[in-house]
């Protein structure tokens, strides 16, 4: 692992490098494979899905077209449901916990840049922070999760939502910035 790839991995400031564009690109193409399987075979996609994500729980499934920056730093749950034209930028770990459903478009974006050092900026410079679902979340078509944003379990973001704070358990947020709407009526879902 090179030095911009460790930075990058413990969430300091790193510059993109030529390691961390053959990641990218070996993942692409294993993307390429997944997304391009002929709509009756499952066999390609979960086979792919398995290799490349970090880990897959038993009836996981991701619809095509599916995008993420390294998938190595993806970890799903059990029986959670990505739907088509997500984006998961795995910069930082991504974890989705069991029974989690994510929308169309959705996108779950864990990378930083210099917002006060222009300078910085526009030397390429980013950090990354990590982003947790929990069990049995509902985000809904078009959903944005920006960096290092936890959302509790049994918690519903809205459709078209901008999630930049962390959401707590049992309640539905919405909106750009999301906040929250209401409480969930049922504390716990399935088991």
């Amino acid at each position: 692992m090179d030095e911009n790839a460790g930075r990058m991995a413990r969430g300091e400031w790193y510059l993109d490098d030529e390691e961390l564009q053959q990641r990218r690109r070996a993942c692409w193409l294993q993307l390429d494979d997944f997304n391009t399987a002929r709509a009756d075979d499952d066999a390609t996609r979960a086979r792919v899905i398995g290799a490349l994500l970090g880990s897959v729980g038993d009836g996981t499934s991701v619809m095509p077209r599916f995008q993420c920056s390294y998938g190595s730093n993806i970890s799903l749950g059990r029986d959670v449901f990505v739907n088509s034209n997500a984006f998961f930028m795995d910069d930082a770990p991504i974890t989705i916990g069991a029974y989690a459903r994510i929308g169309p478009g959705a996108h779950l974006m864990t990378a930083l840049h210099p917002v006060e050092d222009h300078q910085r900026r526009r030397e390429g410079w980013e950090r990354c922070a990590p982003i947790t679902i929990g069990e049995n979340v509902w985000v809904g078509a078009s959903v944005t999760v920006g960096p290092g944003v936890s959302i509790g379990r049994n918690s519903v973001i809205g459709a078209g939502s901008v999630v930049l704070d962390d959401v707590p358990d049992h309640v539905v947020a919405a909106g750009s910035p999301a906040t929250i709407r209401r409480t969930t009526m049922i504390e716990d879902g399935p088991a």
